[in-house]
C-alpha cells in the first residue's frame, strides 16, 4: 500500500471530514480556514473537554506510515495544524505546532488515552509558515516525527494507544480553540507500509 494525496480537484471517496469547516476547498492542495473555538483536548490540567477540531480522515489498518506536508498562517494562541490519529474522543494522537505568541510556539503532540490528554513540547523562537509531520504504527504503537524541509527528521516521541484497536482513523487536522481563525493548506498526505525501522 502506498499512495499520495495531493488533494489536486477533490477529497478522495474513502475520506471523510469530522466536524468540516465552514471554508475549505480541494484545488492544487487541501485549503482550509479554521473556524474559532474550535480544539482536541480531554480533562487533564484544563478540566474541559473539547472534541470538535476540523479533522479529514480514512480508515487505516495494520502498520502504517502517515505524511503530510502543510503550511500556514497562525493568527491567534493555540492556533495548529497537523496529524491526528483516532479511535474515537477519548482515544487519539495529534502533533503539530502550536501558536504561542510572535515571539514563541511550541512543536510537540498530544496524546489521549481513556479520556485523559497530555501535551508534551519543544519550544520553537521563530514561527515556520511551513512544517512536514510523519506518524508510523507499529501494533499499538507509534513514532513520532516532524521535519522543517521534508528531509531532516527529528523524533518528537514514541508513543502507545492503550485501548485495544486493529484499525484506527488517520488524517489531517486543524483548529483554533480560540476566538480567532487560520488558514492553513495541507499539500500533499501521503501513506504506505510503516517505515519505522528502529
Amino acid at each position: 500500500m502506498s499512495r499520495t494525496i495531493e488533494f489536486e480537484t477533490a477529497i478522495p471517496a474513502d475520506f471523510h471530514w469530522l466536524y468540516p469547516p465552514t471554508r475549505w476547498q480541494a484545488a492544487d492542495g487541501l485549503v482550509l480556514t479554521t473556524d474559532p473555538g474550535t480544539d482536541f483536548w480531554q480533562r487533564t490540567h484544563y478540566g474541559f473537554r473539547n472534541d470538535n477540531g476540523h479533522a479529514l480522515l480514512t480508515e487505516l489498518g495494520g502498520d502504517f506510515y502517515l505524511e503530510t506536508e502543510v503550511s500556514f498562517r497562525y493568527t491567534t494562541q493555540y492556533d495548529q495544524c497537523g496529524l491526528l490519529v483516532r479511535l474515537d474522543a477519548e482515544n487519539w494522537i495529534k502533533m503539530s505546532i502550536e501558536y504561542e505568541n510572535p515571539q514563541l510556539c511550541m512543536l510537540g503532540s498530544v496524546v489521549t488515552n481513556l479520556g485523559y490528554s497530555d501535551w508534551a513540547t519543544t519550544e520553537l523562537e521563530t514561527l515556520p509558515d511551513r512544517m512536514w509531520y510523519r506518524i508510523n504504527r507499529r501494533g499499538p504503537d507509534f513514532l513520532l516525527e516532524a521535519a522543517p524541509d521534508g528531509r531532516s527528521w527529528r523524533q518528537l516521541r514514541v508513543t502507545h494507544l492503550l485501548a485495544p484497536f486493529q484499525a484506527i482513523q488517520a488524517g489531517i487536522y486543524a483548529c483554533s480553540p480560540k476566538e480567532g481563525s487560520f488558514t492553513c493548506t495541507f499539500h500533499t498526505l501521503s501513506i504506505g507500509d510503516s517505515r519505522w525501522e528502529i
